[in-house]
């Protein structure tokens, strides 16, 4: 997959079939629309291409918002390569741009930098200065300067609407299963192992410490999870606490994977940890022992959960 970092670096010889938006969490709704995307390319004729922006618009346009994203870039451009995508724009997003009328957003950009031949969009997409085009709108511009538009219905998409918002909401209240449903895959959260305090080695639990750069990702509600990661080409399950460790009087936010029958030195390793279960909330014990205690009763209701699988 080529990845631009501006609609201006943009080049192909082809005209391209081309979809847009925010995709963050690239979840089951959105690959409905990109599988679209990758079957229209017409066995080479054209060349697909997804536009995205980034910092997200909210972030821009609703400063206050606080929004967290469900992918960071590396992990987005990752989910859309699996996807067979061969054009990813990631475009600036700033308020100069959001400024652009509809007319000048659809011949400035999509026409003039983009080559578009046609462009599928989800049912509910607006654009444009204030968001105040449609999809009636974009079938206008396509028949005044002769480019194709498909539209996604909701019904294709699925039966129950999926929205990154719903996904975010899923993931705050530790729900999972819904979360990774809409998804359609495991959440995961991708950083690099550093080391801590080393506490848990001395309690039999130790810890691979995840360091997550992007301040902007979604981190789910403070608690224990079921988890697994790929590493040296193998699965490994175990559990993941996310939070400040009161026990032991952290004043900071940690993210801690005891991994179950493995030892390895993953320091200064990148590693990902796809999310399968919520188990409890995080807890504040009187004493250490208590703490090793549902450690143990933690990791028995994981293998049970994992033997399932």
């Amino acid at each position: 997959m080529k990845i631009f970092h501006s609609i201006n670096d943009f080049h192909s010889t082809k005209k391209t079939i081309l979809t847009l938006g925010t995709f963050d969490g690239v979840h089951a709704g959105h690959r409905k629309i990109l599988e679209r995307l990758t079957q229209n390319v017409e066995n080479g004729k054209y060349e697909s291409l997804v536009l995205t922006f980034f910092p997200h618009p909210r972030m821009v346009l609703q400063e206050q918002s606080g929004i967290k994203l469900l992918n960071t870039i590396p992990e987005k451009i990752d989910l859309l390569e699996k996807i067979g995508i061969e054009n990813l724009v990631i475009h600036p997003f700033d308020e100069s741009f959001s400024r652009l009328t509809a007319q000048e957003f659809i011949k400035n950009i999509l026409l003039d930098k983009l080559h578009i031949q046609k462009i599928i969009i989800g049912h509910d997409h607006r654009f444009g200065r204030n968001r105040t085009a449609n999809i009636d709108d974009l079938i206008t511009f396509g028949k005044e300067y002769d480019f194709e538009v498909e539209q996604i219905s909701v019904q294709e998409v699925n039966d129950v609407s999926i929205s990154s918002t719903k996904i975010r909401n899923a993931l705050m209240e530790g729900n999972m299963a819904l979360a990774n449903e809409y998804l359609g895959y495991e959440y995961f959260l991708t950083g690099t192992v550093y080391k801590g305090k080393q506490l848990g080695r001395t309690i039999g639990f130790p810890t691979a410490n995840i360091q997550i750069e992007e301040n902007y990702k979604l981190i789910p509600r403070n608690g224990v999870y079921v988890v697994k990661s790929t590493i040296n080409q193998k699965t490994v399950f175990g559990m993941m606490n996310i939070g400040f460790n009161p026990t032991v009087a952290g004043e900071h936010l940690f993210i801690e994977v005891h991994y179950f029958d493995f030892i390895s030195d993953l320091y200064d390793q990148e590693i990902r940890v796809s999310i399968l279960e919520y188990l409890r909330p995080e807890q504040k014990f009187d004493s250490v022992d208590l703490l090793k205690e549902q450690l143990e009763k933690d990791k028995n209701t994981a293998l049970t959960y994992i033997n399932k699988l």
